[in-house]
C-alpha cells in the first residue's frame, strides 16, 4: 500500500494541484497531475466525497484506488496526483476501474 511519504495530506498540497495541474476524466475519476518539488517517489491524494456514497462504500473506493496508485509503477517521481472519485466509482469492476484509473494516470503523466 502507500506510505506516508506517498500520500498528500495538507489541504493547500490538495488545492495546488487541483487548480494549477492537468487534468484527465473518465466516468469513475477526475485525475489531477502537477509536478512536484520533491524526488522521493510520486505522491497521492483521494478525494471520495458523499455523494459517491456511504462510508462503506468510499472506504471502499478508496481502498481500492490506494492499491491502483501503489501498482502503477510508469508514474514518474516527480508527480504529484490527486484523484477524485465520481459516484460511478462504487458500481464500477475492479477491472473497470483499475483500467480506467490507469488509462488517466497515463493520460495525465505522459503529456
Amino acid at each position: 500500500m502507500l506510505g506516508r511519504a506517498h500520500r498528500i495530506l495538507r489541504g493547500e498540497d490538495f488545492r495546488r494541484i487541483v487548480r494549477r495541474g492537468r487534468r484527465a476524466s473518465s466516468s469513475v475519476a477526475v485525475i489531477y497531475c502537477a509536478p512536484s518539488d520533491e524526488g522521493s517517489g510520486p505522491r497521492f491524494g483521494f478525494i471520495v466525497s458523499s455523494k459517491v456514497g456511504n462510508a462503506v462504500h468510499r472506504n471502499r473506493v478508496r481502498r481500492r484506488l490506494r492499491a491502483i496508485c501503489a501498482a502503477a509503477s510508469f508514474v514518474p517521481v516527480t508527480a504529484d496526483i490527486v484523484i477524485r472519485a465520481l459516484p460511478g466509482a462504487v458500481d464500477a469492476g475492479w477491472d473497470t476501474l483499475r483500467s480506467d484509473i490507469e488509462g488517466g494516470l497515463r493520460g495525465v503523466v505522459m503529456t
